[in-house]
């Protein structure tokens, strides 16, 4: 059965147009176009020239390479035809090349709005200078009391009295805790009774030395007694004494571990008090941070609680380093405020230096999404600028990157803005 042929118009590539090269070289040359330049002999489809039409192919820009061969100037049509099967393997891939190729030579033409053809903004800039101040480091701190102890029992003993709360304001000397030392008391009953035993013989024994009854050695004798039984009476009053717990300062019960029924035991803790001397914070600063400290400083000290930052003293300043975190323990003083607490978290600003900055006010920034946006007035119109911001002070947002020094910043109006929008300053 006869194999049906189709015909395939493809682009015959030829270097000395309009002379031109043999039937059978312009056959090849289009059988290999249509698989690719690179393509190897057993790939190329096998066909039969129909004719030349002499229409340049000008779709192909003039002198494109393919490879290491680039195209001729000139491109004539070839008329080839190929078995239906190959044709039909071949023809998508043809099509789409000549599609693609057409399509670069067409030029885009803008259909969205430009910013000249809005109508102008009525806005107010404001030119952006760099502001010179110290330069900083945060560092991580605690805020905790100057006054803190931690209340404990010296003897052994349940507790049977605890007659404070968590949270109560004690005075010096108030019973913070009482046990039961029944083994203290017996203790010192025992230590009266060998003193008031050896105080007796002590006394006729004097007496007999005074008649001449009794040797200076038996004298020395009951008077070393004595003076032992009067110390072990002073020491079981001194543990006796260790039943009552007693406030050292003026504070706050600020914990509260134990309660009555416990057994109190030295090492454990029973209450934890707070002085009402103020409060601190204390951050353990880098050592080459700590370089740039100084007694009595003021440093600005800022707690999530406060909406407004705190001045510190610089108090203490630890004068060895630590060998494992290469920090330096500080301590400074902070002033009487209100809702401010022990454990609260801080962050303390070490100066470093003096640097530049530059800031802008809040609302010249624009958020869209992840973006961070500014509107320069540049020549009257409004010119686009993405940014990279750092902190936020008191003077505005600093501006990492994205804006320079000198230039018109839009402060008032920036959110409506396009573009290259033209301008009115007020």
């Amino acid at each position: 059965m006869r194999r049906p042929y189709t015909r395939m118009l493809v682009p015959a590539l030829s270097r000395d147009w309009p002379k031109f090269l043999s039937r059978r070289d312009n056959l090849r040359i289009a059988q290999r176009f249509s698989v690719g330049c690179n393509a190897r002999e057993d790939q190329v489809p096998k066909g039969r020239l129909i004719g030349l039409r002499k229409a340049p192919f000008s779709a192909v820009p003039s002198g494109l390479g393919c490879g290491g061969t680039p195209f001729p100037r000139l491109k004539p049509w070839a008329i080839v035809t190929y078995p239906f099967g190959i044709n039909a393997l071949f023809s998508l891939f043809i099509s789409g090349l000549l599609a693609f190729v057409a399509g670069c030579g067409k030029k885009h033409e803008t259909t969205a709005a430009t910013g000249e053809s809005l109508p102008p903004a009525s806005v107010r800039v404001q030119k952006i200078e760099m502001v010179k101040q110290p330069a900083l480091e945060e560092v991580v701190g605690t805020v905790q009391p100057k006054l803190q102890a931690v209340i404990e029992a010296k003897v052994s003993g349940r507790i049977t009295r605890l007659p404070v709360n968590v949270g109560q304001s004690v005075k010096q000397g108030d019973v913070l805790v009482e046990l039961a030392t029944q083994e203290v008391q017996a203790r010192l009953d025992q230590a009266n009774a060998a003193f008031r035993q050896a105080e007796l013989d002590f006394n006729r024994v004097s007496n007999l030395h005074k008649q001449t009854a009794a040797t200076q050695a038996e004298l020395d004798t009951a008077q070393a007694r004595y003076t032992v039984a009067k110390g072990a009476v002073a020491e079981a009053e001194a543990m006796s004494g260790y039943a009552k717990i007693v406030a050292p300062f003026d504070g706050v019960v600020a914990r509260k571990p134990a309660d009555e029924g416990d057994l109190a035991m030295p090492g454990k803790p029973l209450l934890e008090l707070e002085g009402r001397a103020g409060l601190r914070l204390v951050a353990d600063v880098p050592g080459l941070l700590a370089s740039h400290v100084r007694q009595d400083a003021k440093l600005t000290v800022r707690v999530d609680t406060q909406a407004d930052p705190l001045t510190g003293t610089v108090a203490e300043i630890s004068p060895t380093a630590d060998p494992a975190s290469r920090t330096v323990r500080m301590k400074l003083d902070l002033p009487e405020t209100a809702g401010l607490r022990s454990g609260q978290f801080g962050r303390l600003a070490v100066p470093v230096g003096e640097a530049a900055f530059l800031f802008v006010p809040p609302q010249a920034l624009i958020r869209r999404g992840q973006l961070e946006i500014l509107f320069v007035a540049a020549d009257g119109k409004a010119q686009m600028r993405l940014v990279r911001t750092g902190k936020e002070t008191a003077q505005g947002i600093e501006i990492l990157a994205g804006l320079a020094a000198g230039e018109a910043v839009v402060v008032e109006g920036a959110g409506n803005l396009r573009d290259g929008q033209p301008l009115q300053t007020r």
